[in-house]
């Protein structure tokens, strides 16, 4: 039975309780942050311990002693990124919009927090963000890294990766700030520069505050230089490869990858389907589901 863990849905509020839509709304177009797990803090600040050895364990004779020796924990202490979806829009575009003012403005927060939720699982996967937080592919960011699998493809600029995860406590999990309240301040009316001279608008203040944790070395592998290459695309030998890498009852409990990727799965078992029927689009590979995401690129460099 699969382990249950908080995820965003769960724990993200608004202060505002007039919204008109529901925190999973804003998260379709994040399907990796939606199935995360995720739990939230008091301030802005996440303190935590990432293990980062076992400790040393053995058999003793009878009256014999054995060497003490503890498990290692290095403790991290990172500064949650201020995720900001605050959005200024002309009163003219507000009040010609036929539901009326009020309505163009909810829109406009659906729209901006799609957007920022979309944002911020490019920059768990990514990173990258000049103020954002450490990623995935910057932990795993060498191709004969323990937990990296290469692929071998050569395409300049035009690779992807993988992303085998193991989400939950002591795992990786994303952190939301301030209990998980994303604050949506009260909209006013302010005078906005343009080009030439000045318009009146209306100005929302939305923001909120996120950042990842790693909770182990086996906590995520990653399949690096997925390419059009013949013979270089994903297939289930490489999810295997991936796989064997986590420890036996700590494997990953999804996989998230591009349609470029899914598309190259697929025709993996295409080829060795024994009936000649085209296979289906794979929903997981040796039992572990599949997350299709758009943050993952096919346009990334060959990672060496």
């Amino acid at each position: 039975m699969a382990d249950d863990y908080y995820t965003s849905a769960n724990l993200i509020t608004f202060n505002e309780s007039d919204l008109s839509f529901d925190v999973s709304d804003v998260l379709n177009d994040a399907p990796v942050l939606s199935a995360l797990s995720a739990f939230s803090v008091d301030g802005t600040q996440l303190k935590y311990v990432k293990k980062s050895a076992d400790p040393v364990v053995g058999f003793r004779a009878l009256n014999a002693g054995v060497d003490n020796d503890v498990a290692t924990y290095t403790q991290v202490s990172v500064d949650l990124a201020i995720a900001d979806a605050s959005f200024n829009i002309d009163i003219a575009a507000a009040e010609g919009y036929r539901l009326g003012p009020a309505a163009f403005i909810a829109l406009q927060m659906q729209n901006h927090m799609q957007a920022m939720m979309a944002k911020i699982e490019n920059e768990l996967i990514n990173g990258g963000a000049s103020d954002g937080f450490a990623s995935l592919s910057e932990e795993l960011d060498g191709a004969s890294d323990a937990m990296v699998v290469d692929a071998g493809g050569t395409e300049a600029d035009k690779a992807s990766s993988a992303y085998l995860i193991r989400s939950g406590f002591n795992d990786v999990q994303v952190c939301w700030g301030n209990q998980g309240v994303i604050e949506a301040k009260d909209t006013t009316i302010v005078r906005s520069a343009a080009a030439s001279g000045t318009f009146p608008s209306y100005y929302t203040a939305v923001t909120g505050y996120v950042g990842l944790t790693y909770g182990s070395a086996y906590s995520a592998g990653r399949i690096v230089n997925l390419t059009n290459d013949s013979g270089k695309g994903l297939t289930d030998d490489l999810i295997a490869d991936a796989l064997s890498k986590f420890p036996a009852g700590r494997g990953p409990n999804m996989i998230a990858v591009n349609r470029r990727s899914l598309k190259q799965l697929q025709n993996s078992r295409t080829a060795t389907n024994s009936t000649g029927a085209p296979a289906p689009f794979p929903e997981s590979a040796f039992g572990v589901p599949l997350i299709i995401t758009d943050q993952i690129s096919s346009t990334e460099a060959i990672v060496s």
